[in-house]
């Protein structure tokens, strides 16, 4: 699987785009919706970037399931603090995870590191804990997309921005297709966030050398 070479010019040393994919953790989900969710992975990995989680169940896992079956790479972000708390207390999957990050910061403490870990952040379905993370996502201004037609908070971002009244630096772009979601998306990125990774890069020390 070969990255795409417009999203990371070559050969400039620069982390994979990371796209975080967050939503309902609980519930039912219809067999259309799973459908979604699975080409939303298979979108992601396709295009060579990385899929972050907050490594729970439910509409973000059906994502890493789609990702997995054609060999993405898919972090975890764990509120527990290892692997035992993740499935125990947690009830949380391992399955289709190349590593997990075990924060130990709880349900509410990981949305930080979830969010902040994310190049990308897409929005499907989701409740009030999805809620909290497009609220960070939201005021630091991150690229975001919202996978309508999802139900949940996904149907209803729109209103809720309009509710807020406050501009941030926040991208939000709209689409019920995942593939037609993530051209926008990385357009964006291309557009305005790559620029700027570009830009700090520039003069500093890539390979890690170490000072003389």
């Amino acid at each position: 699987m070969q990255r795409d070479a417009a999203v990371v010019p070559q050969p400039v040393l620069l982390p994979r785009m990371t796209v975080g994919v967050m939503g309902s953790a609980g519930g039912s989900i219809s067999d259309g919706i799973r459908r979604v969710l699975r080409d939303l992975g298979r979108a992601i990995a396709q295009r060579g970037h990385v899929l972050i989680t907050g490594a729970c169940p439910g509409l973000p896992h059906e994502a890493v399931a789609g990702a997995k079956e054609i060999g993405g790479f898919v972090v975890g972000i764990s509120p527990g603090h290892n692997l035992e708390e993740h499935v125990t207390k947690y009830r949380s999957p391992t399955f289709g995870y190349d590593t997990i990050i075990y924060t130990g910061s709880g349900l509410m403490g990981r949305e930080i590191e979830n969010i902040r870990s994310c190049d990308v952040v897409v929005f499907a379905g989701g409740r009030s804990g999805t809620l909290g993370e497009f609220a960070i996502a939201y005021e630091e201004g991150k690229v975001i997309g919202v996978l309508e037609g999802t139900g949940g908070l996904a149907d209803s971002l729109g209103t809720v921005i309009e509710i807020v009244k406050k501009e941030t630096k926040a991208v939000v772009c709209y689409e019920s297709a995942p593939y037609a979601l993530m051209d926008k998306l990385e357009g964006v990125y291309k557009a305005r966030v790559l620029p700027h990774y570009l830009s700090a890069l520039h003069g500093r020390n890539p390979h890690g050398e170490l000072d003389p």
